[in-house]
């Protein structure tokens, strides 16, 4: 019998992971500078699709609550539109098992 564990989807390794939410954002997004963008990198590049582009209000969407503290918008983001600073103490990602 083959005890060999089979490999995690990212949704069930997303189960895996923790939050505890603060009551305010540690995303930031300048709207104007998000316009001007063609590529919106930050929309494919996040793995929890934190950021959602809004069609209606022509703007950028955050959903911080389920940010993986990656980092990886701060780099994919050409225009600089997006300010990332640490979640206050003791909020944020908790990850388990590893």
């Amino acid at each position: 019998m083959d005890k060999t564990p089979k490999p995690l989807t990212l949704s069930e390794k997303l189960f895996l992971v923790r939050f505890r939410v603060d009551s305010t954002s540690h995303l930031a997004v300048n709207q104007e500078a998000c316009k001007a963008c063609a590529d919106r990198a930050c929309l494919t590049i996040c793995p929890t699709e934190v950021y959602r582009w809004d069609g209606a209000a022509s703007a950028v969407t955050v959903s911080y609550e389920g940010c993986l503290e990656c980092g990886t918008c701060r780099i994919a983001c050409a225009k600089g539109a997006l300010t990332w600073r640490n979640p206050s103490g003791g909020f944020g990602v908790c990850y388990r098992f590893g």
